[in-house]
C-alpha cells in the first residue's frame, strides 16, 4: 500500500524460499506482472541461538535450508529474468557474524559465510550475462523486537563507532545504490552497513 500510494506499482506473493517450486511460482508471477526481471534482494533468513552441543541436525538444516538453499533457489528462479535485462543486479544480504563468529550461532554463522562464498562465486559466473553480484552486510541495526526475543547475544560485545545504533533504512540505501546506474562497476563485494561496529575486508 505505501509503494502503490508513492506512485509505484507492488505486488506481493508469499513463498516458502527453501521450496523451490514455490519460489519458481513467485519468480513467474514477478515477470507475469512487471514483465521482467532486473533486481533479486535475497533478504531470507532465520537467526537461531542454540548452543553447538546441543543443536541436532534438524536446527542446523532448518537455518542453511533458508538462509543458503532459499538464496540458490531465488537466484535460479530468478536467472532468465536476470540474463534479459541487460544490467541485471542480485543483492545477498549477509550478517555480522559472519565475520566476527559468534557464540550460541554455530547454524546462523556458517550459512551467512556461505552467502559471501557464493556472491564471490555467482559474481564470476554471471559476469557475462551482465549481473553484477554483491553482498550487503549489516550491523547492529536497532529493529524493533518482540519482548519475547530479546536482542541477540553477540551484539553486547559489538558497538559502532559513534555508539549509535543503524536504521532499517541504513541498510535499504546501501541496497538501492547497488541496485542502480552508479554500482555497475561493484561486483562481487561485501558492503558492510554497521556504522564501524567491524572494520575489515
Amino acid at each position: 500500500r505505501e509503494i502503490d500510494a508513492a506512485g509505484g506499482k507492488a505486488l506481493v506473493h508469499i513463498g516458502d524460499v527453501a521450496d523451490a517450486m514455490a519460489v519458481q511460482a513467485m519468480a513467474d508471477a514477478a515477470v507475469k506482472q512487471f514483465g521482467g526481471i532486473d533486481i533479486l534482494v535475497n533478504n531470507a533468513a532465520l537467526r537461531r541461538e542454540k548452543p553447538f552441543a546441543e543443536m541436532d541436525y534438524a536446527a542446523w538444516r532448518e537455518i542453511l535450508d533458508v538462509t543458503l538453499d532459499g538464496t540458490f533457489h531465488c537466484v535460479k528462479a530468478c536467472l532468465p529474468g536476470l540474463r534479459k535485462s541487460g544490467a541485471g543486479t542480485i543483492v545477498n544480504i549477509g550478517g555480522l557474524s559472519a565475520h566476527t563468529g559468534a557464540k550460541n550461532r554455530a547454524h546462523v554463522v556458517t550459512a551467512k559465510a556461505g552467502i559471501i562464498g557464493l556472491t564471490r562465486a555467482l559474481a564470476h559466473d554471471l559476469a557475462d550475462d551482465g549481473i553484477t553480484v554483491n553482498c550487503v552486510v549489516p550491523g547492529l541495526i536497532g529493529t524493533p523486537r518482540p519482548k519475547d526475543k530479546p536482542e541477540p547475544a553477540h551484539h553486547l560485545t559489538h558497538q559502532t563507532i559513534s555508539g549509535n545504533r543503524g536504521r532499517p533504512v541504513d541498510v535499504a540505501a546501501t541496497v538501492r545504490f547497488l541496485c542502480g546506474p552508479g554500482a555497475r562497476y561493484i561486483n562481487g563485494q561485501a558492503i558492510h552497513a554497521n556504522g564501524g561496529a567491524y572494520l575489515g575486508a
